[in-house]
């Protein structure tokens, strides 16, 4: 594991002088990211071709292929996403309160960076990219370690990312990758305290669960998305179709894809089978309770179908009698990402809203819109479903802590 202590080594001594830079050079850095990443998308093509070609080979699921595969499209969101982070307000220096004592101590609360960051995160070549300029502009550097799918894509772009850096003036070690794709180099890098002060695990519920049990590191759970849709016994049937359609098929391999469905038994013998057309038309595959089953042809559902993050044309659907059942499957199965009432009752709504304990909780949307950018942040370096320090799409705020400043004139504690 030379390798791995070689850039921890790297990233730690980078973050010393990242804390240091001012907000133009910063910028500047991730716009010449960006310039670079324009110069070389045919490598990096070029790359992810011959990682795409390898899963598939290896019989990955077309969902989780559509998650690795990049495009001119794809690699121009990627330069989009830098000069979006240019463009938002640097949080580090940021002072949230000032206050004086009466012993005229001067107190600041002013927020700096983490320091030297670990990003551990599986098939996304586009999360390289927002994890490196996320941790340039809020004053951190970062040891990436990728998933063995996408490591062709992450050498490719790491490697165009680093030129850019040097061009800047910056320290290379700003951003490194950990190119050994053992699960022994997770193992020894979850280790890695003396160096890292952060570790952000973004993927699969296995992946996490491990981050989250062996990690010696404090960790920002990304978590796993088993989101919810509730349609009420008012809902806009035709409204509430296109939702649910927008939810689970736009892109199904996402963690804000609609897993399960529940539906209010009143609304059930009309909606179900509106929705249920719609979506086996769309390639979906439905696995419904006995009751559902009764409107629609589908599979049986079994009790791990409800616990199940599917990133996939898979739906779970169940029947309930009203919006307190439905808060109650939710809070047995969900992992606190997102979930979403459809209803024209005020009071059901609100209730909603109150009772489920989710990172994001919507009325009348779809869940696709749980993201750092949809929400009017920007880039985001995940979505997180824990309650401390980070809570849903995170980005440039939630990669910087604070300390204390003291000015004074000579007291001494009496």
């Amino acid at each position: 594991m030379i390798e791995l202590l070689d850039k921890g080594e790297k990233v730690k001594a980078a973050s010393r002088k990242l804390r240091l830079l001012s907000t133009d050079e910063k910028n500047e850095a991730i716009l010449s990211i960006s310039r670079e990443l324009e110069a070389h998308k045919e490598g990096i093509l070029l790359a992810n071709s011959i990682d795409v070609e390898n899963s598939k080979k290896k019989g990955m699921k077309e969902s989780l292929v559509d998650r690795l595969a990049l495009s001119e499209d794809r690699i121009a969101g990627m330069i989009e996403s830098c000069k979006n982070v240019v463009s938002l307000s640097d949080p580090v220096g940021e002072i949230e309160n000032t206050w004086v004592q009466k012993d005229g101590l001067q107190i600041s609360r002013v927020r700096v960076p983490i320091g030297a960051i670990g990003m551990i995160y599986e098939s996304r070549p586009n999360v390289t990219v927002d994890a490196s300029i996320l941790s340039l502009k809020s004053g951190n550097s970062v040891l990436l370690k990728g998933g063995s799918d996408a490591i062709n894509s992450n050498k490719a772009i790491v490697s165009i990312i680093k030129k850019a850096l040097t061009s800047a003036g910056l320290p290379e070690g700003s951003v490194e990758l950990v190119e050994d794709t053992s699960h022994q180099a997770v193992e020894e890098m979850l280790k890695m305290n003396q160096y890292l002060s952060l570790i952000i695990p973004r993927g699969g519920a296995g992946l996490i669960k491990f981050v989250v049990n062996n990690s010696r590191i404090p960790v920002i759970e990304t978590g796993t998305g088993n989101c919810h849709i509730f349609i009420d016994y008012n809902a806009d049937v035709d409204k509430a179709v296109m939702i649910v359609e927008n939810a689970k098929t736009q892109r199904p391999g996402t963690c804000n894809a609609v897993e399960t469905l529940l539906v209010h038994r009143a609304i059930a013998a009309e909606f179900i089978p509106r929705a249920a057309q719609i979506l086996t038309e769309k390639g979906v595959e439905l696995r419904g309770c006995t009751e559902s089953i009764r409107y629609w042809k589908m599979l049986p559902a079994t009790e791990e179908d409800y616990a199940t993050e599917f990133l996939d044309l898979v739906l779970a659907v169940k029947i309930v009698e009203d919006v307190d059942e439905a808060i109650s499957h939710i809070e047995k199965y969900s992992t606190g990402h997102s979930e979403a009432i459809l209803t024209n009752d005020y009071a059901n709504s609100r209730r909603f809203l109150k009772a489920v304990d989710s990172a994001a909780v919507y009325v009348n949307a779809s869940t696709r819109f749980t993201d750092g950018g949809e929400f009017g942040f920007g880039s985001e370096i995940g979505i997180s479903t824990q309650k401390l320090h980070a809570r849903g799409p995170f980005g440039l705020k939630e990669l910087t802590s604070y300390k204390y400043t003291i000015l004074g004139d000579n007291q001494v504690r009496k």
